[in-house]
């Protein structure tokens, strides 16, 4: 029986007559960082979008602790457990960046009977919002405005803000990019310190980071599954080598 918690079974999309994810499978388990590789064009943000709900599928399945979620909405996803990071850094660049987790663990948690209370007041809305900035690294920057932050702060808010929802399964669309070295490092060391609570999907072009903290790396080509392994079995790979690395056989 598979421990996955999330899991596709031929799942597919097409743009027209482009098949952008072709019958891929992939299973996410918790306590593991699961990354997917390809060139540009291979399909891994689709797949993103197709687990995070973005995207519609055009075929196949996606279950989420056994349950079929292939039709839920992108708010029900998140709801159940289900958190993503976007390409683009996508936060409040006006509040400082407690106030980005707050109206995110605000976004969660359920307030009844507090209708007419002040939500900034709301205990565990405050708690939540302030574990994820621990969790993140950035408690000694909750006030800082999120416009002042800097670029790898900005990505580390945002990962911020998808912990304060409570996720089981992150979804995390390069949050490398555009990193220098220094920054890519902190942000290595915080995916391994979430990786233990959670199931993490990474996309990324790092290969150093990935291997430095994949468990196990599907690559994808032209909206395919290539090969997927362990990060040992995935370097030992004439194909990989071949349609990825650029390498011959």
């Amino acid at each position: 029986m598979s421990d996955a918690i999330l899991a596709t079974h031929g799942l597919s999309r097409r743009f027209g007559g482009l098949m952008a994810v072709n019958d891929v499978a992939i299973e996410l388990e918790t306590g593991r960082l699961h990354a997917v590789l390809g060139p540009n064009g291979a399909g891994k943000t689709t797949l993103i979008n197709l687990l995070s709900g973005e995207l519609p599928a055009s075929g196949g399945s996606i279950r989420y602790k056994g349950a079929d979620i292939t039709r839920l909405s992108p708010d029900r996803r998140s709801r159940i457990g289900i958190g993503r990071s976007f390409q683009k850094t996508n936060i409040f660049l006006a509040f400082t960046a407690f106030e980005n987790c707050r109206l995110a663990a605000q976004s969660r948690i359920p307030r009844p009977l507090h209708v007419a209370s002040d939500a900034v007041a709301f205990a565990p809305v405050r708690e939540a919002a302030q574990c994820a900035l621990d969790a993140a690294g950035l408690a000694a920057r909750a006030d800082v405005v999120a416009s002042a932050l800097s670029h790898g702060e900005q990505r580390q808010l945002e990962i911020a803000m998808v912990l304060a929802t409570a996720p089981e399964v992150l979804l995390l669309d390069e949050p490398l990019a555009g990193m220098g070295a220094e920054e890519a490092a902190r942000m290595v060391e915080l995916l391994k310190k979430i990786t233990p609570d959670h199931a993490l999907l990474l996309v990324e072009h790092d290969m150093d980071a990935v291997f430095a903290v994949a468990d196990r790396i599907t690559v994808m080509v032209n909206g395919q599954v290539l090969e997927s392994g362990s990060p040992e079995q995935i370097r030992a790979s004439p194909a990989v080598r071949q349609a990825y690395l650029g390498e011959d056989a």
